[in-house]
């Protein structure tokens, strides 16, 4: 999982997603407490707004009404969330310290894997 500080500048903000071929990192001044998160989407919608956009920094475009879910939570209360709320990230957080990100494709990765196993098991068993 990776973080960025709120002072970091956009410029650093889009040499770290490139880098590690992300769309999102959880914004926070420790790398544990969360302060919000920056995503693909809030560039796109919050850069044009701003006079010199590759100076601005990451607290200035970062949303800080975040959806977030902790390791308990169920995966369909997960998937409702991320629908409702039309996010694609999700921090999980564990005693207030992120511990995660769960992303849209971390979802269907899952749910397609789950759906995967209720298959052979059904073909095993009409097999059988």
């Amino acid at each position: 999982m990776f973080t960025i500080s709120p002072d970091a500048t956009v410029d650093e903000l889009l040499d770290l997603l490139a880098e590690h071929n992300i769309g999102a990192l959880v914004v926070s001044p420790d790398g544990k407490s969360m302060a919000g998160i920056v995503s693909e989407r809030d560039i796109v919608r919050k850069l044009r707004a701003l006079p010199d956009p590759r100076e601005a920094t990451v607290q200035q475009i970062m949303t800080t009404d975040v959806q977030v879910c902790t390791p308990e939570d169920s995966f369909g209360s997960l998937m409702s969330s991320m629908t409702e709320h039309r996010v694609r990230h999700i921090p999980v957080l564990e005693d207030d310290e992120i511990v995660g990100v769960l992303s849209i494709g971390d979802a269907v990765k899952f749910r397609m894997d789950q759906l995967e196993f209720e298959r052979d098991q059904l073909t095993h068993y009409v097999q059988g």
